[in-house]
């Protein structure tokens, strides 16, 4: 095998000076923050990002990723019903018990109802429900968030519990894990995520005495703050501080942002406003490769075809503070060659671009047509090329 190629593209791209843009600047209270550009997969700020810290009901957000897999999967349905187990309703009743869904003993809920009480109420009795609903005990549950959580990259987090309850150290996350994890809500259920992240308001439960209706609104400090504002998770205990995992869309552009360790819930409603309208005020998009633009060839092993076009999957931007425009450097990453057989439309290597004194930032390259295995032949021909290196 080849190592990583690092190749020119096709194409140049250098736009006005100034040449090196720097990155606007942020200031916050905050003791962590972590913002990223979806978009373009921008790192737009960091700050402590890879803190080790305990989410509170932060780490409902993993409680909701695995119910929303096991539905996209068929293994567990919106409509099924789970009882309220009198010890779980024990546990989780009262003032001490925190934030509540007011469920009653005995009582049966549908899948759809806790996940409504997880979101939006930060039910800690919705969320050991829902666990015991699905793995039997919460211990088990929080062994199945574990798999997922090393699956889909949250490289510094482990969770102990279903809800983000201080558990002496058990469960922690950090910034920039709780970013990929709602990145990857989003990314991997979107239908899921509109569905539940940005309801305003849910009702379930009664009053004591008078059995009146129980509404709670959602603590999300961005819906109705921030246009475009659609979710994620807020949370708080004495350890951890106020904190708030949250995303907006605005003109194409998807931002993911990170708070934690504020100290009240005015400042983490502020900060989250502040925050999110800089990462949409102070940098913009920058349109680079056209949809469907062939960036450069890649070099195949053993397949019909010695090389194939990588393009791009859709319209590609990078993202660049606001109102300047300096010079984009590009570069083409694929591990090389690459091995036949390849799907149209694969993802097979990346678009590098550098814009000035901003991290890297990272776009995907597709394969521009399918090339086969290639037959008898055609591998000896091949492997006498690679041996001479003609390929």
């Amino acid at each position: 095998m080849k190592p990583s190629r690092l190749m020119p593209p096709l194409f140049a791209l250098v736009l006005a000076a100034p040449a090196m843009a720097a990155a606007p600047p942020y200031e916050t209270p905050a003791p962590v923050a972590f913002m990223k550009d979806l978009s373009s997969g921008a790192i737009l700020y960091a700050k402590d990002a890879d803190r080790r810290m305990p989410p509170a009901s932060m780490a409902k957000m993993m409680t909701v990723y695995v119910a929303f897999d096991l539905i996209k999967k068929g293994d567990l349905k919106l409509d099924q019903m789970i009882t309220v187990r009198p010890e779980t309703w024990r546990q989780w009743h009262g003032p001490t018990a925190g934030s509540t869904m007011f469920l009653s003993p005995g009582e049966q809920v549908s899948v759809q109802n806790l996940l409504r009480g997880i979101v939006t109420l930060s039910g800690n009795d919705a969320c050991v429900v829902l666990a015991e609903g699905i793995a039997g005990t919460e211990p088990a549950f929080a062994a199945i968030m574990n798999q997922h959580a090393q699956k889909i990259g949250l490289r510094n987090s482990h969770f102990g519990n279903s809800n983000g309850w201080p558990d002496g150290g058990a469960t922690f996350v950090t910034a920039r894990d709780l970013a990929t994890l709602a990145e990857r809500t989003i990314i991997d259920h979107p239908k899921l995520y509109k569905a539940f992240y940005s309801l305003k308001e849910f009702t379930w439960g009664k009053t004591m005495g008078a059995g009146a209706d129980i509404t709670q609104q959602n603590r999300d400090p961005l819906l109705g703050r921030v246009a475009g504002a659609d979710g994620l998770k807020t949370g708080h205990t004495e350890e951890a501080g106020y904190g708030f995992t949250g995303s907006a869309e605005q003109n194409g552009r998807r931002l993911v942002m990170v708070v934690a360790g504020l100290g009240s819930s005015g400042q983490r409603i502020e900060q989250s406003v502040s925050f999110m309208d800089w990462g949409f005020r102070a940098w913009q998009a920058k349109p680079i490769v056209a949809k469907g633009k062939r960036v450069q060839t890649a070099e195949v092993q053993l397949g019909s075809a010695g090389t194939v076009g990588l393009v791009a999957p859709r319209d590609l931007a990078v993202t660049v503070p606001a109102g300047t425009a300096g010079e984009v450097r590009t570069r083409v990453v694929y591990e090389g060659p690459i091995k036949a057989p390849i799907a149209a439309g694969q993802h097979i290597a990346d678009l590098v671009v550098t814009t000035g004194d901003t991290p890297p930032q990272t776009l995907p390259l597709v394969a521009e047509s399918a090339v086969d295995k290639a037959g008898f032949f055609g591998r000896i021909a091949a492997g006498f090329r690679w041996l001479f290196g003609m390929a």
